[in-house]
């Protein structure tokens, strides 16, 4: 429709006007209306429609919830020997299942190798400070011992300061380390796995600002000749693979409950 100005006043009149006219925008035939009601109503509909994918990127984000697994060993340090594989191979092999789980699983994943190349202590600890990350599982393996051994740090607990001490940096979070190695515990009993549980100088871990624990996978030594099962089992690393992720799963769930990322 058109508008003219009518020369008695600044009155706008329609001219050659219809019964009705059909709408641009949604195709339905409509009244005519003043210019100004058109106007705040094709304001309101562009409003609606520029508002509605603002209403779908407001959907909260769980925070990231970080783990670095450290295989031990690797390069010219062989670690033990277990039957014919090097214990630096079994922890690579283990990392890599693991982050594989965890992945799935919705954590990010840092890890301090990814291949065979020897990474000294202070550098594992530094790649772990710098991920921010809510724990740390060092992994081991030997032929020695029964199921899985954790080992916390034998440093004493203190409060945490801003410019921690590098070699003992582990003592502010010896507590949580104390409650992670708890969650392993009983994730790793509950699927069948004998636990002993111990504290140690851990060099690297000692420099971690974040929870850790060192995890040593040894033979299944059950009574049950049927399930005993030794460190190269399939079946065997699997269970340990699992029950570690799901403590990890365990470990994201209480320590978001306590407010903490």
């Amino acid at each position: 429709m058109r508008w003219s100005k009518s020369m008695r006043g600044d009155a706008w009149n329609p001219v050659a006007p219809s019964d009705q006219q059909r709408s641009p925008l949604s195709g339905v035939r409509t009244q005519h209306h003043h210019p100004r009601i058109l106007a705040a109503t094709l304001a309101t509909i562009l409003a609606a429609i520029a508002g509605t994918p603002a209403c779908a990127q407001a959907t909260p984000t769980s925070p990231r919830f970080v783990v670095v697994l450290d295989a031990a060993h690797g390069g010219d340090d062989l670690g033990t020997r277990l039957g014919n594989e090097a214990e630096k191979a079994y922890t690579l092999a283990l990392g890599v299942r693991l982050r594989s789980l965890l992945a799935a699983r919705g954590f990010t994943v840092v890890t301090t190798r990814e291949s065979d190349t020897n990474v000294d202590p202070d550098r594992r600890a530094e790649i772990a400070n710098r991920a921010n990350a809510q724990a740390c599982l060092s992994l081991h393996a030997t032929e020695s011992g029964a199921g899985v051994h954790l080992f916390i740090s034998s440093l004493a607990a203190s409060q945490g300061s801003r410019f921690a001490a590098w070699r003992t940096a582990q003592s502010a979070a010896v507590t949580r380390s104390l409650s992670l190695a708890g969650v392993l515990n009983s994730a790793l009993t509950h699927a069948g796995i004998s636990v002993t549980l111990g504290r140690s100088a851990l060099p690297g871990v000692d420099s971690m600002t974040c929870p850790a624990v060192a995890v040593e996978v040894s033979p299944d030594r059950s009574s049950d000749a049927q399930a005993a099962a030794g460190i190269d089992d399939p079946d065997y690393q699997a269970r340990v693979a699992d029950a570690i992720a799901a403590a990890l799963v365990e470990w994201r769930s209480q320590t978001r409950e306590n407010g903490r990322p």
